[in-house]
């Protein structure tokens, strides 16, 4: 019993990780990408596209156009920036 219900929660949260992944907030086309590559993170990915601007203001507008519920990003991902990033 107890396994059956552990593989029901392991299928019900894969489920909804997709599916936030999945949602945006904003509309994104015509934004700027970029790719994670292995080690990156959220905040390394701000502070080098920010140009000045405050990172964790920066991380926060990146997880929502992407629909992130975690700042936990995997290598191949493609997240999109907010148009006013610099050099983008």
């Amino acid at each position: 019993m107890a396994l059956i219900a552990a593989l029901s929660l392991a299928v019900l949260w894969l489920g909804t990780r997709a599916a936030v992944t999945a949602s945006t907030t904003r509309p994104v086309e015509g934004l700027p990408t970029v790719t994670v590559q292995e080690g990156d993170t959220l905040w390394g990915i701000a502070t080098s596209s920010g140009d000045g601007r405050d990172a964790g203001v920066l991380v926060r507008e990146i997880m929502d156009l992407n629909g992130l519920p975690d700042p936990l990003i995997r290598p191949g991902t493609t997240l999109y920036l907010p148009r006013d990033v610099p050099g983008q």
